[in-house]
């Protein structure tokens, strides 16, 4: 768990400072039990066969989305990223980033000019979403634009492709991590041959060094979260990070939902088809420890680490972040 230090209606996090009303999470569950017009949140769901849809109804549903929203301004630039997690600029030398689900490249923008020795390979379900990340970072003021790889990957469906990180390379990377503890660090020519994006000369890539889910996860089936997390973990290189940051239960935008856009128990769908889930600390836990990562008090380890904090921003907004 992070050091957190409270100065008035402060919380300090280590690197990073955030504002905040201090609350308690047992009053405001409190509190909308006993509201006539919130109780529902609390309810036992019952679950109605035609509520229910498949994964690939939901990925239409996000593919309609960035269609409708496809040249405006609906997503903006993810700047506090670098503040939550300033592992990003920590690392030294060339690293790699899997940025799952980057939408319009809100999160990929802020991180690309942070520093030019960082690599992200980005996904989403929506060509259309991955049309304009590119143009987007094309557009910006950034050395080495061959730095940003789109590629398009349903990821609720399918696995992550091999040329991430292969079958062999992976079980290369474990003996070598059990039998060292130490940090494994790609080679220079490695590095060199991912910026100028010829996997072709190689297996795959061997491994990511951080995996970004930034209000990713809350958008897939609660069902799907499982697989969605363990291809996560397939791709992160012993001792690396995943980075989470997503919607906390009784956020106001959950608070918002109708009786009748309750599909599951925190999870809502709205009238254009697309889903949100709002996650209580245990419920983040449990996914993540159940795809295989560990508590942070074994660093030593070669596993992949594991971190939580959750914030109140302003009024009635509610985020968990996480490192992995």
């Amino acid at each position: 768990m992070e050091r957190r230090e409270k100065v008035g209606e402060e919380i300090e996090v280590v690197g990073a400072r955030y504002y905040s009303k201090d609350f308690e999470w047992e009053n405001l569950r409190h509190e909308v039990e006993n509201s006539p017009s919130l109780r529902h949140h609390c309810q036992p769901h019952i679950v109605i066969s035609s509520s229910s849809s498949s994964s690939g109804e939901d990925a239409e549903a996000w593919k309609s989305f960035h269609n409708r929203h496809s040249r405006g301004r609906f997503f903006k630039e993810r700047r506090y990223l670098l503040k939550e997690f300033p592992e990003l600029l920590d690392a030294h030398g060339w690293y790699t980033i899997l940025e799952v689900g980057c939408g319009n490249g809100s999160s990929v923008l802020p991180i690309l000019r942070a520093k030019d020795t960082i690599v992200v390979y980005a996904c989403d379900c929506s060509m259309v979403a991955l049309e304009r990340a590119k143009e987007a970072v094309d557009a910006a003021e950034i050395s080495q634009k061959l730095r940003f790889h789109p590629f398009y990957c349903d990821f609720s469906i399918d696995g992550f492709p091999s040329w991430i990180f292969c079958n062999a390379c992976r079980e290369k990377f474990h003996v070598e991590a059990q039998n060292n503890l130490s940090d494994v660090v790609a080679n220079e020519e490695a590095n060199a041959m991912r910026i100028a994006g010829t996997r072709d000369v190689q297996c795959c890539i061997g491994g990511v060094d951080f995996v970004t889910l930034i209000f990713t996860l809350s958008s897939v089936p609660f069902r799907s979260m499982p697989f969605v997390i363990a291809n996560c973990y397939s791709v992160l290189k012993p001792g690396s990070l995943l980075l989470f940051r997503d919607y906390g239960l009784y956020d106001m935008t959950m608070l918002r939902f109708l009786p009748t856009q309750r599909v599951g128990n925190r999870e809502y769908k709205r009238a254009d088809g697309t889903r949100s889930y709002f996650f209580s600390l245990d419920t983040v836990r449990d996914l993540f420890l159940n795809a295989g990562f560990i508590e942070p008090f074994q660093y030593g380890s070669p596993l992949r680490h594991a971190r939580t904090v959750v914030l109140k921003y302003g009024s009635g907004s509610i985020w968990i972040f996480e490192k992995h």
